[in-house]
């Protein structure tokens, strides 16, 4: 327990400088973008000279490029994320209506992609060299190889469109009015296409993965030990080869934490989930940079989060991580 605190609070130390990092570099890579939200709102409605000066008044963008920095981090440093120029609401509103949507679409995505590929991974690599595990093997380098996107139009061509078994978009009934058990079940209906899209993918990635981790570890010399001594073949695949293979997988999947929340942006476009991906995708058409930066913000803050588990996880499995931070 002591080494998972010590590690815990350690990585919380370094992402403080992470989120820095993040928040000034975000706000200048997007104030050197051409263009502003006066722009993006001119265009769509048109107006003059005049208004074009009011609107750069109103939303502050008549300040210095370090006048708005310093006013965002001081800002940010009240907890406040500021005002949605699209919306005309708090960013913070704006974000929290659409989070939970994306955590539901990531957290089903990850636990199919994590709990089905490493039992398939396991499943192929129990017995490495054999049909299924040849099978799997490369019918996992296929799916991995398949676009997200284009596995999702896949997706609603065949069960939407064609076969009408599952809904083409949105993430519940529109004036349902479920409750309960009854809205959870809708919605699941609703995700079921998008998160197979988003998930299957990283399956192939963790079937791989797991399949190659324990092939390595058959040849081990603790592995020829165990079954000299007769113990079962089950017992040696789940309690010393599956387990020791299982320690890359929990790494990968802090890892990939970034790129499923990256992949939700285009799943949620193509779905119409109204979640953090969908909400980007306003937010620069419109070239609301606050809530951009605010998008930013939090997506940081989930990876961070992601991460700071799988660390906790990864010291739990393996009692040599964090051991010498411990000591320290």
């Amino acid at each position: 327990m002591t080494r998972a605190l010590v590690l815990l609070r350690r990585r919380l130390v370094g992402s403080v400088f992470v989120l820095a990092i993040v928040v000034v570099g975000t706000f200048l890579l997007l104030e050197s973008a051409p263009g502003d939200a006066v722009d993006a709102y001119i265009a769509a409605t048109g107006g003059d000279a005049g208004l074009v000066e009011a609107l750069r008044q109103r939303w502050g963008l008549d300040q210095s490029e370090l006048t708005r920095l310093a006013n965002y981090l001081w800002a940010l440093a009240h907890l406040d994320l500021g005002q949605s120029v699209a919306f005309s609401r708090p960013i913070r509103d704006v974000i929290l209506e659409r989070l939970p949507n994306t955590l539901l679409l990531m957290g089903s995505a990850t636990a199919l992609s994590f709990g089905l590929g490493s039992a398939l991974g396991i499943y192929a690599g129990s017995r490495p060299g054999s049909f299924r595990d040849r099978f799997l093997s490369i019918g996992s380098l296929a799916l991995y190889a398949v676009p997200g996107f284009w596995l999702g139009l896949v997706l609603t061509v065949l069960f939407s469109v064609k076969w009408r078994w599952f809904p083409i978009a949105g993430i519940e009934t529109v004036a349902s009015g479920r409750t309960g058990f009854a809205r959870a079940a809708d919605i699941a209906w609703h995700l079921a296409l998008p998160v197979a899209s988003l998930g299957v993918i990283y399956l192939a990635l963790y079937l791989r993965m797991m399949r190659a981790g324990m092939a390595e570890i058959w040849r081990m010399d603790f592995i020829r030990a165990a079954r000299a001594r007769g113990i079962a073949r089950r017992r040696i695949v789940l309690a010393h080869v599956a387990r020791n293979a299982l320690l890359p997988l929990v790494t990968m999947l802090g890892l990939q934490s970034a790129q499923m929340l990256g992949g939700s942006v285009v799943i949620e476009s193509v779905f119409s989930v109204p979640g953090l991906g969908r909400l980007a995708q306003e937010a620069v058409a419109q070239r609301d940079t606050p809530l951009l930066l605010g998008i930013i913000l939090i997506s940081a803050v989930l990876v961070i989060v992601i991460n700071l588990l799988v660390d906790i996880a990864y010291a739990a499995l393996d009692p040599r991580v964090g051991a010498s931070e411990a000591g320290a």
